[in-house]
């Protein structure tokens, strides 16, 4: 399944900023509202060791990560809803996206114009949550506390009132990026599994709780439709036989039917 994620929040609070060290893609990132106009796709390899050590046991040809599609959507403002700065237009793409990063400064920064003229983490969040309510937007949310280990950060007494999970980042030095990337698969309730042999490795995308015919569409439709069977074996037991057939010899490869519930780290192989 991909997996697409919008970046939003009020004009000049890092957006932008926060797109470009995910995904090392140069965009627009002046300090003046408005300057990201059409938004910007970005696709980002979700990091993952787990298939590192798989394409080495398996000698793959090819290692290909699960990816997320992050979209920098240009920042919104109070009447958004209603057409202020070219709302109707932002508001559109949010509704194209699974869920929403939104980006709240907490920095001062006298050289960097925020919107409101004041740093107040809640207020922006209330702005844009009112707008995404106005438009009739509901999708997961994640708050992304934009920090600065060059400026002066705001006390963090408003953490408990935020309405809903968040993480820390600093885009400029690029901290917490990766710890980004597993929240948003934690907010929208995703675990990867994975595929190995000679030709490749590769991480797939589910969501917690499928069953292995759903799972296995995320590779083809066939592997929902015609599914017989699967054979998995846990990450950590496969790493620790060396290869699929050491982990076979040990019982560790265990077939399963349609109702197998496929968890975190299995290694599938499907037949049809």
């Amino acid at each position: 399944m991909s997996l697409s994620i919008g970046i939003v929040g009020l004009p000049n609070v890092g957006k932008s900023t926060l797109f470009n060290a995910l995904t090392k893609k140069g965009v627009p990132a002046e300090n003046y509202p408005f300057c990201t106009i059409d938004p910007s796709v970005g696709i980002v390899p979700v990091p993952d060791e787990r298939l590192t050590k798989l394409s080495a046991i398996s000698k793959s040809k090819k290692t290909i990560p699960a990816i997320v599609e992050f979209v920098d959507i240009a920042g919104l403002v109070k009447g958004a809803s209603t057409g202020a700065g070219l709302g109707n237009k932002f508001l559109s793409h949010i509704r194209e996206v699974d869920a929403i990063i939104e980006v709240v400064r907490i920095f001062e920064d006298k050289a960097m114009i925020h919107v409101h003229e004041a740093i107040d983490p809640l207020f922006d969040i209330e702005v844009i949550n009112f707008e995404l309510e106005q438009a009739g937007i509901k999708k997961p949310t994640l708050y992304v506390l934009n920090t600065s280990e060059a400026a002066e950060n705001v006390k963090r007494d408003f953490i408990s009132k935020l309405p809903g999970p968040y993480i820390e980042v600093d885009p400029i030095f690029g901290t917490g990026l990766d710890n980004l990337i597993k929240a948003s698969y934690d907010l929208l309730n995703l675990i990867t599994f994975f595929t190995t042999g000679e030709d490749e490795s590769r991480a797939w995308t589910t969501v917690r709780g499928a069953t292995a015919p759903f799972a296995g569409k995320s590779i083809h439709t066939d592997f929902r439709d015609k599914f017989i069977r699967a054979e998995v074996v846990a990450y950590d037991k496969l790493v620790e036989a060396g290869s699929f057939a050491k982990a076979r010899e040990h019982g560790w490869v265990r077939t399963e039917g349609k109702e197998y519930i496929v968890k975190d780290g299995d290694v599938i192989e499907f037949l049809i």
